[in-house]
């Protein structure tokens, strides 16, 4: 009897493990929420370049800019850099990376740029911010403050983690941060999915105190901000946002978002972009009580970051308008994005127009043919811009000359 039950109690253990090996394994995070309709799709995320790029093979001669501006390539050798904070005085640019693990730190000696990696081996750190003499470095487990950096390269860092409450999911978890005109840290958790009803830790926008205290949820419905930044004037947070995958190729369309009131809903799950209800995750009403965009950026764009311009090298007319990084489409047919454009809106966010500024990051209108993929912009204390390329680990730098009178347009 006691020799039939332990038999039997060996082939159900057998029993069990055979059909925990036949259970398929769950589909990788950016296939989440695919339908039958696409199931067969071959599409699927781009890889990253994450070895450096040499100077010689980086194509900036292909890059278009309106008439008077120009583009030089600033830095190399920083494979996956993406956001940039800036010390005061601008010669030093910390660079955050995601799968490299990487922050960067860029000093500009005048005739050249010289890299040196200042720490390595964290979990996507994305988020890079500096304020008051201090690096803050944001990743998905781990905030770290480094004081004094910009003087001391050798300064070692201040943990901040446990004050800071991050949850530990990793997809859409990687960071942008930055200090608000009120002196407060603001940081975003993504939702961590394609598309579900996350939990409450996710798809919102946080606030506090640079020590993490303090902290404050001042939006929610957020999908996946990478990018914001405040309007000179109104002192308003506006912040870039991806749409969800698996709808088509022309839906959703990623967001340019404005925070009027603390607290105010952006629709996620349920509501995308103009007012477009999920085709998977419904209820009545879903887009009821949604804050709408003040702009449509594109299906799949993979908007990145924001920054408003305030310097005075550039023509009058980009004042307080917005230049957007666009770091371009996966998960659409022909691709869209591979760009930075230029957003000008009224202060109350309406009458947005959005015109291409800087392209050529594509060989092709209709297939992925592309070098170069454009992540982040800074402003530079003397107006100039910089702008991160994610795939070949390289800043440009944009400059304006006025052209000559009757000088020859750019095509």
């Amino acid at each position: 009897m006691m020799r039939t039950a332990v038999t039997l109690a060996i082939a159900a253990c057998f029993a069990v493990h055979a059909q925990a090996q036949d259970k398929p394994a769950p589909p990788p995070a950016w296939k989440q929420g695919i339908s039958d309709k696409y199931s067969n799709s071959k599409l699927a995320p781009h890889a990253g370049k994450m070895t450096e790029t040499p100077a010689s093979e980086i194509p900036i001669n292909k890059l278009k800019l309106p008439p008077g501006f120009k583009v030089e390539l600033w830095a190399t050798g920083l494979p996956g850099g993406r956001a940039m904070a800036l010390s005061e005085d601008g010669k030093k640019v910390y660079v955050g990376t995601r799968a490299l693990g990487r922050v960067y730190e860029v000093t500009d000696a005048g005739d050249k740029r010289t890299v040196r990696t200042v720490v390595d081996k964290l979990t996507q750190p994305a988020g890079v911010v500096y304020k008051d003499g201090a690096l803050y470095v944001f990743a998905i487990d781990k905030v770290l403050k480094y004081d004094g950096i910009a003087k001391n390269p050798d300064a070692q860092p201040q943990d901040l983690t446990s004050a800071f409450d991050l949850p530990p999911l990793q997809h859409h978890n990687w960071k942008y941060v930055a200090f608000g005109p009120d002196g407060k840290l603001y940081v975003p958790f993504g939702a961590p999915c394609n598309i579900c009803e996350p939990t409450k830790e996710y798809a919102q926008i946080r606030r506090y105190n640079a020590d993490g205290s303090g902290k404050e949820i001042i939006a929610t419905g957020v999908r996946n901000t990478v990018g914001f930044d405040w309007h000179p004037k109104t002192k308003e947070l506006w912040f870039t946002d991806h749409g969800r995958d698996w709808m088509g190729d022309d839906a959703p369309a990623d967001e340019l978002n404005r925070l009027t009131q603390e607290g105010a809903n952006y629709g996620f799950p349920y509501c995308h972009a103009d007012g477009k209800p999920d085709v998977e995750f419904k209820k009545a009403n879903p887009c009821e009580g949604v804050t709408r965009p003040v702009a449509l950026l594109g299906p799949h764009t993979a908007v990145m970051g924001v920054k408003f311009y305030t310097g005075t090298m550039f023509p009058a007319e980009y004042q307080n308008s917005m230049f957007i990084a666009r770091k371009g489409s996966w998960n659409r047919s022909k691709p869209s994005g591979f760009d930075v454009v230029n957003v000008r809106a009224s202060a109350d966010g309406k009458q947005a127009t959005v015109t291409p500024f800087m392209t050529g990051f594509n060989n092709s209108k209709d297939s992925y043919a592309f070098w170069g993929r454009p992540a982040y912009v800074a402003q530079l204390p003397d107006g100039s811009l910089l702008i991160s390329d994610e795939q070949v680990g390289a800043i440009y730098r944009v400059i304006y000359q006025k052209p000559a009178s009757g000088a020859a347009k750019k095509s």
